[in-house]
Protein backbone atom coordinates (compact mmCIF):
# COMPACT_ATOMS: atom_id res chain seq x y z
CA UNK A 1 0.00 0.00 0.00
CA UNK A 2 1.40 3.70 -0.92
CA UNK A 3 0.08 6.40 0.33
CA UNK A 4 1.51 9.73 -1.24
CA UNK A 5 1.22 12.74 1.47
CA UNK A 6 1.74 16.65 0.82
CA UNK A 7 3.14 19.55 3.44
CA UNK A 8 3.68 22.74 2.81
CA UNK A 9 7.01 23.87 4.84
CA UNK A 10 7.15 27.47 5.76
CA UNK A 11 11.53 28.60 6.10
CA UNK A 12 14.38 27.59 4.53
CA UNK A 13 15.43 24.98 6.73
CA UNK A 14 12.72 23.11 8.84
CA UNK A 15 12.16 20.16 10.03
CA UNK A 16 8.78 18.81 10.56
CA UNK A 17 7.39 16.18 12.52
CA UNK A 18 5.38 13.35 10.81
CA UNK A 19 5.13 10.63 12.95
CA UNK A 20 1.39 11.14 13.61
CA UNK A 21 0.55 10.82 9.74
CA UNK A 22 3.02 7.87 9.38
CA UNK A 23 1.41 6.13 12.29
CA UNK A 24 -2.29 6.95 10.72
CA UNK A 25 -0.96 5.12 7.49
CA UNK A 26 0.74 2.28 9.43
CA UNK A 27 -3.16 1.88 11.59
CA UNK A 28 -5.11 2.23 8.19
CA UNK A 29 -2.93 -0.47 6.20
CA UNK A 30 -3.85 -3.22 8.97
CA UNK A 31 -0.77 -4.67 8.95
CA UNK A 32 0.63 -5.82 12.11
CA UNK A 33 3.93 -6.92 11.57
CA UNK A 34 6.66 -5.72 8.85
CA UNK A 35 8.34 -2.59 7.65
CA UNK A 36 7.13 0.88 6.99
CA UNK A 37 9.33 2.86 4.41
CA UNK A 38 9.29 6.83 4.78
CA UNK A 39 10.68 8.71 1.40
CA UNK A 40 11.14 11.60 0.29
CA UNK A 41 11.44 11.90 -4.05
CA UNK A 42 13.23 15.59 -3.50
CA UNK A 43 16.95 16.21 -3.16
CA UNK A 44 16.70 19.31 -1.31
CA UNK A 45 14.58 17.60 1.82
CA UNK A 46 14.93 14.55 3.90
CA UNK A 47 13.78 12.30 6.11
CA UNK A 48 14.99 11.25 9.72
CA UNK A 49 14.59 10.15 12.98
CA UNK A 50 15.50 11.98 16.19
CA UNK A 51 14.26 12.96 19.43
CA UNK A 52 10.90 14.73 19.55
CA UNK A 53 10.35 15.32 23.06
CA UNK A 54 12.82 18.66 23.46
CA UNK A 55 12.23 21.26 20.48
CA UNK A 56 15.78 22.24 21.19
CA UNK A 57 16.90 19.32 19.58
CA UNK A 58 15.24 20.50 16.30
CA UNK A 59 17.10 24.19 16.75
CA UNK A 60 20.55 22.47 17.46
CA UNK A 61 20.22 20.20 14.53
CA UNK A 62 19.89 22.75 12.17
CA UNK A 63 22.43 25.27 13.65
CA UNK A 64 25.12 22.68 13.24
CA UNK A 65 23.91 21.58 9.83
CA UNK A 66 24.12 25.17 8.55
CA UNK A 67 27.71 25.38 10.09
CA UNK A 68 29.04 22.47 8.79
CA UNK A 69 27.22 23.38 5.07
CA UNK A 70 27.13 26.97 4.92
CA UNK A 71 24.32 28.85 2.30
CA UNK A 72 27.15 30.37 0.87
CA UNK A 73 30.56 29.49 0.05
CA UNK A 74 33.55 30.51 -2.53
CA UNK A 75 34.01 27.55 -3.78
CA UNK A 76 30.44 26.03 -4.70
CA UNK A 77 29.21 25.63 -8.29
CA UNK A 78 25.79 24.69 -8.15
CA UNK A 79 24.20 27.75 -10.49
CA UNK A 80 20.75 26.94 -8.62
CA UNK A 81 22.68 28.80 -5.18
CA UNK A 82 21.20 25.76 -3.21
CA UNK A 83 24.48 23.22 -2.71
CA UNK A 84 24.12 23.74 0.99
CA UNK A 85 20.77 22.28 0.91
CA UNK A 86 21.74 19.24 -1.32
CA UNK A 87 24.71 18.44 1.24
CA UNK A 88 22.23 18.47 4.32
CA UNK A 89 19.93 16.33 2.58
CA UNK A 90 22.96 13.57 1.85
CA UNK A 91 23.56 13.49 5.22
CA UNK A 92 20.23 13.39 6.49
CA UNK A 93 19.08 11.33 3.93
CA UNK A 94 16.01 10.62 1.11
CA UNK A 95 14.05 7.28 3.00
CA UNK A 96 13.66 5.74 6.77
CA UNK A 97 12.59 2.17 7.62
CA UNK A 98 11.01 1.61 10.69
CA UNK A 99 9.36 -1.51 11.95
CA UNK A 100 5.89 -2.27 12.54
CA UNK A 101 5.17 -4.65 15.53
CA UNK A 102 1.48 -5.70 16.72
CA UNK A 103 0.29 -2.92 14.48
CA UNK A 104 2.71 -0.17 16.13
CA UNK A 105 5.92 2.10 14.72
CA UNK A 106 9.03 0.83 17.19
CA UNK A 107 9.85 3.79 17.78
CA UNK A 108 11.93 4.74 20.83
CA UNK A 109 10.10 6.38 23.53
CA UNK A 110 11.87 9.89 22.56
CA UNK A 111 11.86 9.24 19.00
CA UNK A 112 9.86 11.17 16.10
CA UNK A 113 9.97 10.92 12.37
CA UNK A 114 11.08 14.26 10.54
CA UNK A 115 10.38 15.41 6.77
CA UNK A 116 13.38 18.02 6.71
CA UNK A 117 13.32 21.04 4.66
CA UNK A 118 16.57 22.58 2.85
CA UNK A 119 15.74 24.70 0.72
CA UNK A 120 12.13 26.12 1.89
CA UNK A 121 9.43 27.35 1.89
CA UNK A 122 8.01 24.65 -0.39
CA UNK A 123 5.25 22.35 -1.32
CA UNK A 124 6.55 19.07 -0.71
CA UNK A 125 5.57 15.29 -0.85
CA UNK A 126 6.72 12.53 0.55
CA UNK A 127 5.59 8.39 0.73
CA UNK A 128 4.52 6.11 2.92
Amino acid sequence: MLQKLELTTSTRDEMRDITREVRSVVNKSGVQNGLVLIYSPHTTAGITINENADPDVKHDVLMRLDEVYPWTHPKYRHAEGNTASHLKTITTGSSQTVIIHNGELLLGRWQGIYFCEFDGPRNRQYYI
